[in-house]
């Protein structure tokens, strides 16, 4: 069973998220265990500070070292006294981070126990950083007030990507992505709506010419849509 710990200051924002559909059920199934740290319950303090203003001035606040170091040794401690899993794999959710995507999330989900650190404010200490964090991930180039959105996207890309979540085991080979491809074009019933027909190889019944309109829908909208994916593909072939 994978184990998944995300130190957050609003714990709140992951109630509905976790507690429904694919995350919700992966969890019933006892395919990954979830859980929530308020960073507030690790602060040194009795107001349970966790930011203090930036040496050398400047705009904005820092989030502190200590109540990060405190809140992941803590997790660890836990961890080691409930299984025997391998030495958490510890990531920070940032603006500089590596830009997530579909191959990172297959890596990580192949880890048995991850930690999640949800930045906010002008970031943390570069001390966090460099003595605890073993990944910065990014989800994209824009800036959002924290790492609790970037944190459930991670969440809910990864569990899929455990066995057994899915229904259908080859859902995942069909999905957007996979091969560097974005994923063929998708219907269902009525066949006619409004003038707009089911394409006819669809309703054949032929899956060998049905698997070949998806291979060539797949590349077509590819090529108009992400052409730099296949560029990346091109890349990787030389690369071996």
């Amino acid at each position: 069973m994978m184990r998944i710990d995300i130190i957050t200051i609003f714990p709140k924002m992951f109630t509905a998220v976790l507690g429904s559909s694919i995350l919700k059920r992966a969890q019933e199934k006892g395919k990954v265990s979830i859980f929530v740290h308020n960073l507030r319950d690790f602060a040194c303090d009795k107001h349970r500070t966790v930011d203090d203003r930036p040496f050398g001035g400047g705009p904005g606040m820092v989030m502190k070292p200590e109540p990060l170091f405190l809140a992941v040794e803590h997790i660890k401690k836990q961890a080691q006294s409930k299984t025997r899993q391998a030495c958490p794999y510890v990531i920070l959710l940032c603006p500089q981070g590596e830009v997530f995507n579909q191959d990172l999330a297959k890596r990580i989900s192949r880890r048995g126990h991850i930690i999640l650190i949800c930045g906010h404010y002008e970031g943390v200490d570069e001390r966090v950083r460099q003595k605890l964090v073993d990944k910065e991930i990014s989800i994209g180039d824009y800036v959002l007030t924290g790492g609790e959105l970037p944190a459930m996207v991670l969440v809910d890309v990864i569990v899929r990507l455990i066995p057994g979540v899915l229904g259908d085991k080859n859902s995942l080979n069909f999905e957007s992505f996979e091969g560097n491809l974005l994923e063929h074009p998708q219907y269902t019933r009525p066949q006619d709506f409004r003038g707009m027909r089911v394409p006819k190889v669809l309703l054949s019944g032929d899956h060998k010419r049905i698997a070949l309109w998806r291979q060539r829908e797949a590349l077509k909208r590819t090529r108009q849509r992400r052409p730099d994916l296949l560029n990346l593909k091109k890349g990787d072939s030389q690369n071996g």
